[in-house]
């Protein structure tokens, strides 16, 4: 008998670059036009998802996490370990930068650093992503973003819909205005603001972090060519792997028809449905849903015509 599905209801956020599209095309229940980000899976002071229902119902993603570690896998850990969310970028976000668990350990109250990684849900054609940097050496690097030299600093590079983006703790990146991606991430939110167009937020400029981001920006950045994965289309019905990293691991799942899949080696597993609708285990679920298949959970049946995308702690 397998463990009940939890399913989430999400938390989002309001942003100076946000949109319409996760209410209009994810129907999400959200008013405003400048609705940024869905967190999907989330249990983080900023955002912490409550369970829909079942035995759990109402409960926090965090309480969950602090009292029924055995739905994860007993796994350690001060907080629940990855955040997933769904980014709608109507305008071009800030150049930034994250740290790592070092760095942030020191200088943001024993916060996590942050890996992530980005799947390109949508995009306009000739869509870019800045990913990365032009300098050379560290001097360069100071140079460059002390003199505000962003044209040179910056680079850009093409993205389409389907492509896959690691994002280690040091890269410089930005979402560019039309991109809706789905992010997996360290449960952490913390980013340094590089540069941000000299825009205004409620009439004064935000706030940039140029000392932190020069202390963690790594120089020289990673060459464009291992920055950008294209996902090949694997066989359907299968998980199949994108990328396996200290933090997590994440998979895409295609369901054509029927999907018996096997999960019983993986502590838990998250998953968002971004294509489609169909059933698991008899349970309706489309575009927009996020829910974890607990610890225990072995072998759910997909059925219906579905894109999802999954991720678990790496092992």
């Amino acid at each position: 008998m397998n463990k009940e599905i939890l399913f989430l209801n999400p938390v989002f956020t309001h942003n100076i670059w946000g949109g319409t599209k996760l209410r209009e095309e994810y129907g999400y229940d959200v008013e405003g036009d400048d609705i940024g980000e869905c967190w999907g899976v989330a249990a983080h002071e900023n955002g912490n998802c409550t369970v829909k229902n079942g035995e759990f119902a109402g409960q926090t993603l965090a309480d969950l996490w602090d009292s029924h570690r055995e739905l994860f896998g007993g796994i350690d850990g001060v907080r629940f370990p990855l955040l997933i969310k769904i980014i709608d970028a109507k305008d071009d976000l800030s150049i930034q930068v994250h740290p790592d668990d070092a760095y942030a350990a020191e200088h943001e109250n024993g916060s996590f650093g942050k890996m992530e990684c980005w799947y390109i849900l949508d995009c306009k054609e000739d869509s870019t992503l800045v990913i990365g940097h032009n300098a050379r050496t560290k001097e360069e690097l100071c140079d460059m973003i002390e003199g505000k030299k962003w044209k040179e600093f910056i680079r850009e590079i093409p993205v389409k819909k389907g492509d896959f983006i690691q994002i280690d703790p040091g890269t410089v990146h930005a979402i560019k205005g039309g991109i809706t991606l789905l992010e997996t991430q360290q449960n952490s939110d913390i980013t340094y603001r590089v540069y941000d167009y000299d825009r205004l937020s409620n009439g004064k400029p935000r706030d940039l972090h140029v000392k932190q981001s020069i202390d963690v920006i790594t120089v020289p950045a990673k060459p464009v060519e291992d920055s950008v994965i294209s996902v090949k289309a694997d066989k359907a019905n299968e998980l199949c792997e994108l990328i396996s990293c200290k933090y997590y691991t994440v998979y895409k799942l295609d369901v054509e028809g029927k999907a018996e899949l096997n999960v019983g080696d993986k502590p838990f597993l998250i998953m968002s449905v971004v294509a489609g609708s169909g059933t698991v285990d008899g349970n309706t679920i489309k575009k927009g849903d996020h829910f974890i298949l607990p610890n225990g959970y072995s072998n759910p049946v997909f059925e219906g015509n579905m894109e999802i995308v999954a991720s678990t702690v790496s092992k």
